[in-house]
């Protein structure tokens, strides 16, 4: 009871030395290993979370709470094929559970059903149609597949329920289509002046006042209030900016002209994969919206497993250690495990988490004949666009001007490295380039994938295909260049981003 009530208070550092102590005396006790799960999952130790609760469901077999929290855990692990199939085995059993519903629904998002997704989220409002979140939840759904006009209506539908809402607020401001009037504005700023508003109401409400302003050209209120949500987010994390130097310099020691000299032979040899990498908000989601344009390209989402099979293979020794087998099996794997998101058939598909540029090296080694893309982007009008973002996870080096002017510099010194030492083996598209010359960029960007010219490729806005990404109703519209220069009215305000980007700064397009 003692730990319970720890963890209901958030009191985590006062709960796990009880729950230890309780499985000390009774290893089989599986309440207290599920609460133990629970800890872990809060502070993202999906992993830790993940075993626990395998070893509660080891025990008890039909404990459903847990089997639910393992889940949530695989889900958050991007895991959500995983997920489903252990919410099917809860509805079999369980079938009332409309939290379970609620996941599943967003799990089959996850994995690319959005026809059952959205159908489950109807069934569940018909039942509870007085819960925002699930309304914020249905909304963000019909957002993916483009339905604008029925996510925004499901959004002040959430508000309506809910109006202190920050989340949904933040929404509605993140489909960058809709114009928040007097009376919204007010509504947030009275939000805004509660008492027991929660840290993360607060923070995304400020993102999307910036928003508010920034569209009335109020800069220095919307800077403001994007100063305000960044630093009140940022107090919530846990970033280092120095650990993703020392992973660039590992990079750059590690990926040598000899390493992959001596490893011609390495990796599975399927050439499916397209990544498409570099900043966040870097125009990485118009170059996939291209590209899935294509007869032959499928695009699918940010998936996870690069970053996941690069922490396994530093686990079992180090990827210096790695056999041709061990490559070619993580190869493999990475094909194998994204095999969930392909549902048409097309010979290639995009993968473009962003922060893959850190594995570069890695994804050469593993699937050599995969193409990757650099997705670049001026480092003013990029980074700008990273601080009015809030994203629901990640990124924790941009609520901070200087994390990120450090960030995109450590991204630009690594790409040039590979740049030196795999040349010709990344392809870089220039944003501005690709605004002011469609055809000519996609011609070349079609010649390095060894695809034919496909007309389909310039109407990519009339591409109906579900996109994920903050850049949905962004590239549902012809190419332009609302985009560029939106840094400048903030410049007042940036000279610390300035400081941070050094060279890169001056040199852009260019490495320094």
């Amino acid at each position: 009871m003692e730990a319970a009530l720890a963890l209901y208070e958030g009191r985590l550092h006062d709960a796990e030395p009880v729950l230890k102590a309780r499985l000390k005396q009774d290893p089989f006790d599986v309440a207290a290993i599920r609460m133990l799960a629970e800890l872990a999952g809060r502070i993202e130790r999906y992993r830790d979370a993940e075993n626990l609760l395998r070893r509660a469901l080891e025990i008890a077999p039909d404990f459903l709470a847990a089997r639910s929290n393992l889940a949530t855990v695989l889900h958050r692990q991007g895991r959500s094929a995983e997920a489903v199939a252990e919410l099917e085995h809860l509805q079999r059993v369980d079938p009332g559970n409309l939290g379970n519903a609620n996941l599943k629904a967003a799990a089959l998002g996850r994995v690319g059903e959005f026809d059952e997704a959205l159908e489950l989220y109807e069934q569940i409002l018909g039942t509870v149609g007085r819960q925002p979140k699930i309304w914020m939840s249905y909304a963000h759904m019909l957002k993916t597949v483009g339905r604008q006009a029925d996510a925004v209506a499901a959004y002040r539908r959430a508000l309506a329920l809910a109006p202190a809402l920050g989340e949904v607020w933040w929404s509605l401001a993140n489909l960058k289509t809709v114009a928040f009037d007097d009376a919204d504005v007010a509504a947030m700023l009275a939000a805004l002046a509660r008492d027991d508003l929660a840290a993360e109401d607060r923070f995304h409400l400020h993102f999307a006042l910036g928003k508010a302003h920034e569209d009335r050209k109020q800069a220095e209120a919307a800077f403001r209030h994007y100063a305000e949500g960044n630093a009140l987010r940022k107090a919530l994390i846990d970033y280092d900016a120095d650990q993703t130097r020392a992973a660039v310099d590992h990079g750059k020691a590690l990926y040598s002209p000899d390493f992959f000299a001596a490893r011609r032979d390495f990796g599975a040899e399927a050439p499916d994969p397209i990544f498409i990498v570099g900043m966040p908000r870097a125009g990485s989601t118009l170059i996939e919206q291209i590209l899935a344009s294509h007869s032959l390209v499928e695009g699918t989402m940010e998936l996870p497993d690069i970053p996941k099979l690069a922490m396994k293979a530093r686990n079992a020794g180090g990827i210096a250690r790695l056999s041709a087998a061990d490559a070619r099996a993580l190869g493999e794997e990475y094909l194998r495990d994204t095999q969930v998101q392909r549902k048409s058939g097309k010979p290639f598909y995009i993968d473009k988490l962003p922060n893959n540029w850190l594995h570069i090296g890695f994804i050469h080694l593993i699937l050599p004949n995969a193409k990757i893309i650099d997705a670049r982007r001026h480092p003013m009008d990029c980074c700008f666009s990273n601080f009015k973002q809030h994203f629901a996870r990640g990124q924790a080096f941009s609520y901070s001007l200087t994390d990120m002017g450090r960030y995109y510099a450590d991204y630009v010194d690594l790409a040039g490295h590979f740049d030196a030492v795999l040349p010709r083996r990344i392809h870089r598209v220039i944003h501005e380039r690709l605004i002011e010359d469609l055809e000519g960029q996609v011609r070349a960007l079609l010649a390095y994938l060894d695809l034919p010219f496909e007309e389909a490729c310039l109407q990519f806005h009339t591409n109906a295909r579900a996109v994920r990404t903050a850049s949905s109703e962004q590239v549902r519209r012809p190419i332009n260049s609302d985009g560029v220069g939106q840094w400048r009215a903030m410049e007042p305000w940036l000279q610390p981003l300035k400081d941070a980007l050094g060279p890169v700064l001056a040199h852009y397009p260019d490495a320094p």
